[in-house]
């Protein structure tokens, strides 16, 4: 069990529907991380941008990127986290990918799809929660839509750190930034939100305002907004251990079972 992680966050532009430009993109970010980190985090949909156009650039499971993703991971000896959209037994979903460096792949699919966007119209949505087990620590992804629901993310499972990629737009970035501060705060865990900038192909802007919030709701990252950026974070268990112990505030929370 490691005591600390080493968390990259990429904060980037994407190239409307064009997924090898956007891998060539990451691919030249990922290289430029010079000391060795754990894990990688890309934004949601990071190979073709927010599109609805599902069936114009959906891949399968066995397609270029999520191989593109196995082979970063090898490389790197860091586990590759992205959402992507997949096509599946005649459904597409928004599905989130941990790529590990021996291969194996951790998948969740997005579970509040945006009703705003239509995503709902084109997107089959998840019904699973995941908590991934990785050097030691327990992780529980989602993705963007589903940081306005607090109880789906709700910390039943002791996790350790939540993480959230997205394709959130400037317009309401000040939910973002609370949101992910409350969701650190009242899960005791480390959150980290990556999400992209630049303008998509129907103009809406992102402002990126990626971070990473500690247990006691911190930001231990600076990341400027409206600029492509890569972030090292450390994450320490002790921190998380000193604080549960110390405020045992996770004790208190009231039972329930979502349905």
């Amino acid at each position: 069990m490691e005591h600390q992680l080493k968390v990259a966050i990429i904060q980037s532009d994407l190239e409307w529907e064009n997924p090898k430009k956007n891998r060539d993109n990451f691919s030249e970010k990922i290289d430029s991380i010079v000391n060795p980190v754990d894990l990688i985090i890309l934004p949601e949909m990071f190979a073709t941008g927010f599109t609805m156009q599902a069936e114009k650039v959906a891949e399968a499971m066995d397609g270029k990127t999520v191989e593109w993703m196995q082979k970063k991971a090898l490389k790197t000896g860091a586990a590759i986290v992205g959402s992507l959209i997949i096509s599946e037994a005649g459904k597409f979903y928004n599905r989130l990918l941990f790529v590990e460096p021996s291969g194996t792949i951790n998948t969740y699919d997005k579970r509040h799809t945006f009703t705003l966007a239509k995503e709902d119209k084109v997107f089959t949505a998840g019904t699973k929660k995941i908590i991934i087990e990785y050097k030691g620590w327990k992780i529980c992804p989602l993705v963007c839509y589903d940081l306005r629901f607090p109880v789906w993310a709700r910390n039943t499972e002791n996790y350790d750190a939540l993480i959230y990629v997205a394709n959130w737009p400037k317009p309401r970035i000040l939910a973002w930034d609370v949101l992910l501060k409350a969701r650190a705060i009242e899960n005791m865990c480390y959150t980290i939100g990556v999400n992209r900038v630049g303008l998509d192909d129907a103009q809406n802007e992102y402002s990126g305002n990626s971070a990473v919030y500690d247990v006691l709701g911190n930001a231990i990252t600076v990341v400027r907004p409206n600029k492509e950026h890569i972030e090292i974070a450390v994450l320490d268990r002790n921190q998380i251990n000193f604080y549960r112990n110390k405020l045992k505030f996770l004790d208190d929370k009231d039972s329930f079972i979502l349905t």
